[in-house]
């Protein structure tokens, strides 16, 4: 019996077609990949929301504070505690950390799969003071503060010692309470633990350096106040000149109507 094998076009014939197959199914694996990195990031979301919940029902139907004393001893954030002004924040020591079912059981909340490289890379160069935040941010400005309103869209910090109580809020589904963060740097992106909102509250015609990251694909995930989850696209930006590097070209900004704080306050 005459054994034929492969000849030499044939088998650059199985060669063309295998990449071939290998050209059509790798975008398809990576929007796979990209989507489960997505799903992941809004499950972490949702716990840390759900976290925070849990810390106001322990404590007068407030929130977590989001920085407490950060004009003063800047020592306490939402995500973790140092002891010192020069140190990180360490997130064994955050306020939600019990709630999160502790530091070990917790770490990988604290990290958006999306964003852990950049994480890995901050830590490999002594940086990433706010690492234990993970990449997301917290809408500090209202609900991890307490404010007054002084006028038409004009709200004074009353305290950050504490954060607001959540039924100050008229619409908890359309109120932000954590998403997806990062900041500008010379560097590149560093981590940050707030979502800088569209406007200052006590400034309304002034606009911060947004810190808002749309990561996943050109979407940002956010949770709102009553624990839902969505992903949004960016619709805006803004550089106000205080820092050194464009946030735009990094993908950072606000979705939502422009120059308005409406998704962010208690209205």
């Amino acid at each position: 019996m005459i054994r034929r094998g492969f000849t030499l076009i044939e088998a650059l014939v199985t060669v063309a077609v295998l990449a071939t197959l290998l050209g059509v199914l790798m975008p398809a694996l990576g929007s796979s990949r990209a989507a489960a990195r997505a799903a992941r990031c809004a499950s972490n979301a949702r716990q840390l929301s759900v976290a925070n919940t849990a810390y106001s029902a322990e404590h007068a139907g407030r929130s977590v504070a989001g920085a407490a004393r950060a004009a003063s001893s800047n020592l306490h954030r939402w995500h973790g505690r140092r002891s010192s002004a020069q140190a990180p924040f360490d997130p064994a020591r955050g306020d939600l950390t019990p709630y999160l079912g502790g530091a070990a059981s917790s770490e990988g909340v604290r990290a958006c799969p999306e964003f852990h490289g950049t994480l890995e890379a901050l830590r490999e160069r002594g940086q990433g003071f706010e690492r234990g935040s993970g990449g997301y941010g917290y809408n500090a400005a209202f609900v991890g503060q307490e404010r007054l309103e002084a006028g038409a869209g004009v709200w004074t910090l009353e305290s950050d010692e504490r954060g607001a109580r959540r039924d100050r809020f008229r619409r908890p589904a359309e109120t932000i309470e954590f998403g997806d963060a990062a900041f500008a740097s010379d560097e590149g992106l560093i981590e940050y633990s707030f979502l800088e909102p569209s406007v200052w509250p006590e400034y309304p015609d002034y606009r911060p350096d947004p810190s808002m990251h749309f990561r996943h694909g050109g979407r940002t995930t956010v949770v709102w106040l009553d624990g839902h989850t969505s992903a949004h696209e960016r619709t805006s930006t803004n550089w106000s000149g205080l820092y050194t590097t464009d946030p735009e070209p990094l993908g950072i900004g606000w979705f939502g109507p422009d120059g308005s704080n409406e998704l962010f306050d208690y209205e």
